[in-house]
């Protein structure tokens, strides 16, 4: 997982389904440089939003999941 990493709240069943989204994908939380993880999406909308782009753009999926904003 990575040092980086916050489990969600028990009952917030549509965060743990949005991190299942990014664990599969290979998406880590490490520490780096002091500024945290990253860019990370918060919601199911923003992974298959991000994930969509992959597929267009031909993207590694783990990398898009991880972009601070997707073109």
């Amino acid at each position: 997982m990575g040092s980086a990493f916050a489990a969600p709240p028990r009952r917030d069943i549509a965060a743990w389904r949005t991190l299942s989204v990014l664990l599969q994908a290979g998406v880590r939380f490490p520490m780096g440089c002091g500024c945290g993880p990253g860019c990370r999406p918060r919601t199911l909308r923003e992974a298959r939003e991000r994930m969509a782009y992959a597929r267009r753009a031909g993207e590694p999926v783990a990398r898009a999941l991880v972009r601070a904003e997707v073109p």
